[in-house]
């Protein structure tokens, strides 16, 4: 019995059919997303199990990430005036301290990006902040796109990083304040007997 072809042969093979597929459910810019996707769930379906029909599993997983996508666009637009005409609405302002902590951890997220290297940073911020595809930003940085997804990954664990950092670092210098605080108290009590 002949050897099925293995997914990426047939992707190689069957890449502008699945483009003019996805292309009839999805927007223009969001098709070499979804392709990409669709390679990468089927080389891992790929290694975890034998498929017996390559091409037709690529073009099931192409069409349910572009139906989902879909949906998950279209879930976004779908409040109607109705939806809110039994909610109370809160016109009260965001407390002082709410809205100074939204800035502190807006800062924050700042710093950390500002502390990526160059090329990363570049990338981090037009995929995270412009809501660009990773298409669009290898085409404007002139890069891979797999470059991009390294550098969007990366960006996004660094910041992680930084901001957990900052966070434990406010932590040990609040705890530290506190017990300076007793400690004199507990000093001048005792000076006080």
């Amino acid at each position: 019995m002949a050897k099925t072809p293995s997914i990426s042969q047939m992707y190689t093979h069957y890449r502008p059919k699945l483009v003019r597929f996805i292309s009839r459910i999805v927007k223009p810019q969001d098709i070499d997303d979804i392709v990409q996707e669709t390679f990468v769930k089927s080389i891992e379906a790929e290694l975890k199990q034998d498929i017996d029909y390559p091409r037709t599993y690529m073009l099931k997983t192409a069409r349910n990430l572009a139906l989902n996508h879909v949906k998950r666009w279209d879930n976004k637009y779908t409040d109607t005036v109705a939806d809110f005409s039994d909610s109370v609405v809160d016109y009260k302002s965001a407390s002082l301290e709410a809205e100074f902590e939204s800035k502190e951890r807006f800062l924050l997220f700042c710093q950390a990006v500002d502390k990526l290297p160059g090329q990363c940073r570049k990338a981090f911020v037009l995929k995270k902040v412009y809501g660009l595809s990773q298409k669009e930003i290898s085409s404007y940085l002139d890069i891979s796109e797999s470059t991009v997804e390294k550098h969007v990954a990366k960006g996004l664990l660094k910041c992680f990083e930084y901001i957990e950092d900052s966070n434990n670092t406010i932590i040990r210098n609040s705890r530290n304040a506190s017990q300076s605080v007793v400690s004199t108290a507990l000093t001048r009590k005792s000076q006080v007997k």
